[in-house]
């Protein structure tokens, strides 16, 4: 079982910053750099979407579009700890924002789909003010 909890939500005016970090409880027998890690987000009446993922090792990212250029996925496994930095925040960017981790394919593998993600925190709401 892994944990993950997130911090660093928060209300903030469009066009500023944020930092969200989701430090996690490694498994028994695995190491942290064995998931792949992601996040997603849900804004009110709609779907969680993925947001970004990096891999085990951190040498791999996948952003989505609506995000590409603004936020940024780094983790030290050092730490057991993913970031998303969030920059030039719009209104639309408010949401729910959720750290999950994939335990398949040793985390050398990023998927975007929130079912095959296995573990999950409880989210963190980041609201940005237009």
């Amino acid at each position: 079982q892994v944990q993950l909890d997130e911090s660093g939500g928060g209300l903030v005016q469009a066009g500023g910053s944020l930092r969200l970090s989701c430090a996690a409880s490694a498994a028994s027998g695995r190491t942290f750099s064995s998931f792949a890690m992601a996040w997603f987000r849900q804004a009110p009446g709609k779907e969680r979407e993925f947001v970004l993922g990096i891999s085990g090792n951190g040498g791999i990212t996948v952003y989505s579009d609506s995000v590409k250029g603004r936020f940024t996925i780094s983790r030290d496994n050092a730490k057991n700890t993913v970031y998303l930095q969030m920059n030039s925040l719009k209104p639309e960017d408010t949401a729910v924002y959720y750290c999950a981790a994939d335990r398949s394919f040793r985390g050398q593998r990023i998927r975007t789909l929130d079912h095959e993600y296995d573990y999950w925190g409880q989210g963190t709401q980041v609201t940005v003010s237009s």
